[in-house]
């Protein structure tokens, strides 16, 4: 575990100097708390926002909407494109069919130009130009208690949390098998991949504050930091610094030094937050407010 946290550390520190630049002139540093006063947007008018998936390509934001309950089979959910400056540009850009419809989709993940999306019983491949539904990966056949989060790893394969069964599942091509179950990863809900120690850092909903990392080679479970936040949510890396969402304490944290600081105070419960690459910015949904709030974070 030290091994592993001081290589972490190290590699923040060096994925700084390759960062692209952003084109903000906000001056901030990360001992900066920022609050709902220092917002660059929010965008209103969405319904249960669960979840944010920056395009790096296309240049958008991406937003899971339940439109309705997290746990309902209503076949009424949908995504929403909306634009770097916080414009909602369309809300209902990607929704199921009649075969496949979307209920409540969660945490999306972009594959070349396609769109994934967890939903109550799969994960959903949309046209991340058009919107259009490509295919449906159904895992009713493993009984999953709450799919969650979506990351790619190693070959490409797809990741997917389920946080009511403390499973992660793993895509490739059609085929999805059950990669690990173990009650240490604490009911796993966000996950990014951290592909210089080749592991996926894991944000776990009931974790005790507990920050994890799990490797898929070898299987290994760690305990990485433990937080003074809690019930987690969204976890990302901008510019080689881990960021999570902390619905304890409605509160973003960076992880840093083998420890967490909070870096932005939110104005709800968190979710599933996305980031711009190219800005150095967050982007935070609500389910209960139906918002997502745009932050600029520091610029190496």
């Amino acid at each position: 575990m030290d091994r592993l946290l001081l290589l972490i550390a190290a590699l923040l520190v060096a994925c700084q100097a390759d960062s692209v630049p952003a084109d903000s002139t906000i001056d901030l540093d990360w001992e900066t708390v920022q609050d709902s006063t220092d917002r660059v947007a929010v965008v209103t008018g969405l319904s249960g926002p669960e979840a944010v998936r920056y395009d790096v390509v296309g240049d958008v934001f991406f937003v899971s909407n339940f439109n309705g309950d997290g746990d309902d089979r209503d076949a009424n959910g949908f995504i929403s494109r909306v634009s770097v400056d916080g414009t909602l540009e369309e809300l209902m850009f990607a929704v199921g069919t009649d075969v496949s419809p979307l209920h409540a989709p969660r945490g999306m993940f972009i594959q070349g130009d396609t769109l994934w999306a967890a939903d109550i019983d799969g994960l959903h491949g949309f046209n991340r130009l058009s919107g259009e539904q490509l295919k449906f990966i159904d895992f009713r056949m493993f009984e999953p208690g709450f799919l969650n989060d979506v990351a790619s790893g190693p070959l490409g394969a797809l990741y997917v949390t389920d946080t009511g069964r403390s499973r992660i599942y793993r895509m490739l091509g059609d085929q999805v098998t059950v990669a690990v179950e173990d009650s240490l990863l604490g009911q796993p809900n966000g996950i990014t991949w951290f592909g210089d120690v080749g592991n996926f850092l894991l944000a776990p909903w009931g974790g005790r504050q507990i920050l994890r990392a799990w490797n898929p080679t070898t299987g290994e479970i760690s305990e990485i930091v433990r937080s003074t936040g809690g019930f987690f949510d969204g976890i990302e890396v901008v510019n080689g610094e881990v960021i999570v969402a902390s619905q304890a304490d409605s509160s973003l944290h960076r992880f840093a030094d083998g420890v967490t600081r909070q870096i932005v105070r939110v104005v709800g419960e968190p979710a599933d937050i996305g980031v711009d690459v190219r800005r150095s910015r967050v982007a935070v949904p609500y389910i209960a407010l139906n918002q997502v709030d745009i932050w600029q974070l520091p610029v190496p």
